[in-house]
């Protein structure tokens, strides 16, 4: 009897222990341990993240969305082409509103909780100049597409794909003065965003250097945005027969519609912030023909490299154009891939010990991209973080974007 119920216990346990074995975690097809980093959607340790945060709504989501949309694209274009060494890459990107205070630092936050082991990012300098220190702080490497604040870059982890505003605004007025375009120049920027003050500043010791007359100097803030009927009148004025316009496109269609009412017509020419006022909401663009601004990119170019992308980008969104902000991003993604590639970049490898290869890397004399940016140059890289590129000239010519 004793012998039978010992048995019995014995065959009671082997079903349990052999129960416990067959038992599969739930979601896990095989039965295997799941990896906890794939509870919360973070990096599965299969794909290689790479986040974006950048203003996806308000008065500059044309940036943003041109970014995400252009990164996107470049992404599934790798995956497609079998990922980098056989690994796939991930985007994930937040919406910063283009603030310069708490929503960047939330939107990088969101992106380090989605498993961000690289920032292509920010968009904007006042949201990159706000997070810059807490990337630094993290190791992670951090490329912007279109941040062009000479100050974003002052950390070791942090990289420019676009011109840096000190770059911008000498080039300005070198393209202003060598091509005889004005002989009286009027300047309005706004003196609340980085951005715009950063090019100003360097076009007024740009234009000192080329013997351009300043003849006036206006200036807003984020707070008086709206009304530029007294900055024009004072353009007028002065008789300034071309005004400078370090801003981006939201203020500069105002400005081009207080110029129309005040009945007064001289050259504009603008940086890459003017890229994007073809598609303000409402606005009149035979108001912005003429208008002129130098930029890393054209759509309109004839190379195939140009081509290619602006047909897969029509097709993949609803046949919009694609902005030099767009080409950034494109180029950006392609160059980190580049970069993954040669360094043998894996997805198990934590954001800090890639951001120890990168920041090193990309400053290799050996290391260069020649993208969609940069006019055709190559884009190369040193230790102050910016790049090294050639700018092109654009008109704005029966509502598109032309060479010149």
């Amino acid at each position: 009897m004793k012998l039978k119920k010992i048995l019995a216990v014995m065959l009671a346990l082997v079903m349990v222990l052999s129960f416990a074995a067959c038992t599969k975690t739930p979601g896990n097809e095989n039965g295997s341990d799941v990896d906890p980093s794939n509870v919360d959607g973070n990096n599965s340790a299969s794909e290689i993240v790479i986040g974006v945060s950048g203003p996806l709504t308000g008065g500059a989501a044309q940036y943003g969305n041109a970014v995400v949309n252009a990164a996107q694209l470049a992404v599934d274009e790798i995956n497609a082409a079998g990922g980098v060494n056989g690994t796939n890459l991930k985007l994930v990107s937040a919406d910063d509103e283009a603030d310069s205070g708490e929503k960047a630092v939330s939107a990088y936050n969101s992106l380090k909780d989605q498993g961000m082991q690289i920032f292509l990012g920010t968009v904007t300098s006042g949201s990159c100049l706000a997070v810059i220190d807490k990337t630094a702080d993290d190791n992670m490497f951090q490329l912007t597409p279109s941040a062009s604040a000479d100050a974003v870059i002052a950390n070791d982890n942090c990289f420019q794909i676009c011109f840096t505003d000190s770059n911008q605004g000498a080039r300005s007025a070198q393209y202003i003065a060598e091509n005889n375009l004005a002989t009286k120049v009027a300047v309005i920027y706004d003196s609340s965003d980085a951005y715009s003050t950063g090019i100003y500043n360097n076009f007024k010791k740009g234009a000192a250097d080329k013997n351009l007359e300043i003849v006036a100097e206006q200036s807003f803030t984020k707070d008086s945005n709206k009304d530029f009927s007294a900055q024009i009148q004072a353009c007028k004025t002065a008789g300034a027969d071309l005004v400078f316009l370090p801003i981006y496109y939201t203020e500069a269609s105002l400005i081009l519609k207080a110029a129309a009412n005040a009945d007064y017509a001289p050259k504009f020419f603008g940086c890459d912030g003017l890229d994007g006022i073809l598609s303000v909401e409402n606005f009149d663009v035979k108001l912005a023909e003429g208008v002129m601004l130098l930029t890393p990119f054209a759509a309109d170019a004839e190379d195939d490299a140009t081509k290619k992308f602006v047909a897969a980008y029509k097709a993949k969104y609803n046949n919009e154009i694609p902005n030099q902000f767009a080409a950034d991003a494109y180029d950006g993604i392609y160059i980190l891939a580049e970069l993954i590639k040669a360094n043998n970049i894996t997805a198990d490898m934590s954001a800090s010990d890639i951001c120890d290869i990168l920041k090193v890397e990309i400053c290799k004399e050996g290391f260069s991209y020649k993208g969609l940016t940069g006019a055709g140059s190559a884009l190369t890289w040193d230790n102050t973080g910016a790049v090294s590129k050639d700018p092109m000239a654009v008109v704005i010519k029966d509502g598109a974007y032309a060479a010149l």
